[in-house]
């Protein structure tokens, strides 16, 4: 295969947003000097956002083919959803008194992957795991995209006993945030599929690079609906109801900040005419109705359960059972989750898609502390910001009623970059040839057809905090605490028990297939300039204490 080559066409930035992953590992926004607007400075999103505007989404052919075609592919994509989110996973939000039925019925109509991971501890790096199907540092996003501006604000922010720390000296290397995305020379899997026919369509969230250049539409996808650092509903919208983190000051930065806004194919910016998750849905389902009769991709990214934690009334209002008001918002925008869910896969439905599209629902990571709810991992320990299980265990759901029985239950790990193998081969075009691709084709995995793991090792990086799980042996190595931890998620999988000091064998084995990995590893493309500490086994709401475990995240 001639390896790919790739032209970009760079033009007028529409706007240019900074993004910081901060000390809770929520985004914020900060205007850099130079970046406008067509109207002025940029904040979060456009520096003016217009009324609501009417979508037109490109119309496929008015009858199917004659011939049979390639199978549709739908990858849903939530934000910061723990894996006890889900009443198929066992739990449920709130003790289970918000079932989740519609997603739940991927797992019933197809399989429920037990030992699903993220590709990262954070949004931006597993969303390129997802993308390309490749580890991360494979091409040195390895942190989220973040200005010099990062390292100060985690200094100075006072968690208790353990605070940020930042590493000023490393300023000199940090790249312009305009560089700051999703390297040129990557194969995304909308660019693979767009190559054999597809109709590719991107709803939702981004996070691959802010600037113009990085945007889906020049990624691969034919069209774009970006709501990235969008509010739900703007905080005073009679319709809203809101949860604000008075224990988090980036939560305050973000109420201050966000704008209620959406893009379209990159042009100006206007508002949703709804609840952003019901809105992506809409336009989501429009889209599917429209390329009925032409094999498309919809990579449907929604911005939910991330924070602000932002609810319809109606939605707020059906869940009084629920006392806590901050866990009655977080679950009311799990049902409208769902319902959106419900809604993408009633449509295809209704347009006879069903039996031969490939669904896959997955999260970018696992529940924040940040949010300030205890039970969202459950039974799991860690947090979005950690490579313990709670940070990096996803719900990882798939559906293909054409090729992969019913009721399934898949208990080997895989992992967000398998996406990408599994619907290049759905899609039956060959995977890229010039470059490792780490991911693998799961549904000969599901239906038996392949022998033995798909993976024997997987490996996570951010900085000095790296992690190998191999087989069920887990070693994590982190800088800050200096201390290894060693699990056996065979008779441990919520990591109790670190058996390091009394493994020291089984410690230098598993350095060893990290050494190896680093080494095909690239330098990241940016500097990591700070980091925070993340409490293991409580929530930010929570005051640190001696006696709580700990690691340090930047990225």
């Amino acid at each position: 295969m001639i390896p790919r080559m790739k032209i970009r066409l760079v033009r007028t930035a529409a706007a240019a947003v900074v993004l910081a992953v901060t000390a809770s590992g929520v985004v914020f926004g900060e205007t850099q000097a130079h970046a406008q607007t067509p109207s002025g400075p940029a904040a979060f999103g456009p520096a003016k956002v217009g009324p609501p505007m009417e979508i037109t989404w490109q119309q496929g052919p008015a009858k199917p083919p004659a011939t049979r075609r390639k199978p549709n592919i739908v990858l849903i994509v939530a934000d910061d959803l723990g894996y006890n989110d889900l009443t198929v996973n066992g739990g449920g939000v709130a003790g289970g008194a918000v079932p989740t039925p519609n997603i739940d019925s991927i797992a019933r109509e197809g399989v429920n992957f037990a030992q699903g991971y993220a590709g990262h501890g954070t949004c931006a790096p597993s969303r390129a795991a997802i993308l390309t199907g490749r580890y991360p540092t494979r091409f040195g996003f390895e942190f989220t995209p973040a200005p010099p501006a990062l390292g100060k604000s985690m200094r100075n922010f006072n968690y208790g006993i353990h605070n940020g720390v930042s590493f000023p000296e490393r300023e000199k290397d940090m790249i312009p945030f305009a560089k700051m995305g999703l390297p040129q020379s990557e194969i995304t899997i909308a660019e693979l599929l767009q190559d054999v026919g597809y109709h590719t369509l991107h709803f939702g969230k981004w996070h691959l690079g802010e600037s113009p250049e990085f945007a889906a539409t020049k990624r691969g996808f034919n069209e774009s609906l970006l709501t990235s650092g969008s509010m739900f509903l703007p905080k005073d919208d009679p319709r809203v109801v809101n949860s604000m983190q008075d224990f988090d000051p980036i939560d305050r930065f973000l109420w201050a900040s966000m704008p209620f806004y959406a893009q379209k194919d990159g042009g100006a910016g206007f508002q949703p005419k709804a609840y952003l998750t019901d809105y992506v849905t809409d336009e989501a389902v429009k889209a599917i109705h429209a390329n009925r009769n032409r094999p498309f991709f919809a990579y449907l990214a929604y911005n939910a359960p991330h924070t602000p934690l932002q609810a319809t009334k109606a939605d707020y209002d059906a869940l009084s059972h629920i006392q806590d008001h901050r866990m009655r918002v977080y679950s009311a925008m799990i049902r409208a989750l769902d319902r959106g869910v419900g809604r993408v896969l009633q449509q295809l439905e209704q347009d006879g898609l069903t039996n031969d599209t490939l669904v896959i629902f997955v999260s970018d990571n696992g529940g924040a502390g940040y949010v300030g709810l205890p039970d969202l991992n459950r039974p799991f320990r860690g947090w979005k910001l950690t490579y313990f299980e709670g940070g990096i265990r996803t719900p990882y759901l798939m559906r293909w009623p054409a090729a992969i029985p019913a009721g399934r239950t898949y208990r080997a790990p895989v992992s967000h970059f398998d996406i990408f193998a599994t619907a290049a081969a759905a899609a039956n075009v060959a995977l890229p040839r010039d470059r490792v691709i780490d991911g693998v084709n799961l549904v000969p995995h599901v239906t038996g057809k392949a022998r033995g793991r798909p993976h024997e090792n997987l490996f996570w990086r951010s900085g000095d905090y790296q992690v190998v799980r191999a087989g069920d042996w887990k070693l994590q190595v982190t800088d800050r605490p200096n201390k290894d931890w060693l699990f056996d998620l065979a008779n441990d999988p919520t990591e109790r028990v670190n058996l390091a000091a009394a493994m020291p064998d089984k410690v230098a084995e598993l350095k060893r297939l990290l050494a190896r990995h680093n080494a095909a590893q690239v330098k990241p493309l940016w500097p990591q300039l700070g980091q925070s500490p993340v409490m293991l086994d409580h929530t930010l709401a929570e005051p640190q204490t001696l006696k709580d475990e700990y690691v340090y995240w930047g990225g």
